[in-house]
């Protein structure tokens, strides 16, 4: 099995975090059937983070499946999606264990 040398994996790991951490960072909130905020305008073509927390008192799943885009969070859990360069329009993030509230309109442009 091959391993490589110490250095080569701490210089890799150098270069990589610098590019994770220019990410454009959004924050959403998901509680108990609601999404805030609930309409976002980000960049279109720019690969973006969404940092979702869920603040309610239950589980939640926030996704896109035109996106391909899931995540079941407990209560007080947080985590990131991160999305690739997205064209032009608005797309519909929902709470799909709350189909009947709200949802996160997110609009590049």
């Amino acid at each position: 099995m091959f391993r490589p040398p110490l250095a080569l994996v701490l210089a890799l790991t150098m270069v990589a975090e610098p590019a994770a951490a220019e990410l454009p960072t959004y924050p959403v909130v998901v509680r108990d059937g609601r999404v805030e905020p609930a309409m976002l305008a980000v960049p279109a073509g720019v690969r973006l983070r969404l940092a979702v927390s869920n603040g309610g008192s239950g589980p939640c799943e926030f996704e896109n499946l035109a996106l391909r885009v899931e995540k079941v969070l407990a209560p007080g859990a947080v985590s990131t999606l991160v999305l690739p360069p997205l064209r032009p329009g608005s797309y519909l993030f929902v709470d799909e264990f709350h189909p009947d509230g709200a949802a996160l309109t997110l609009i590049a442009k």
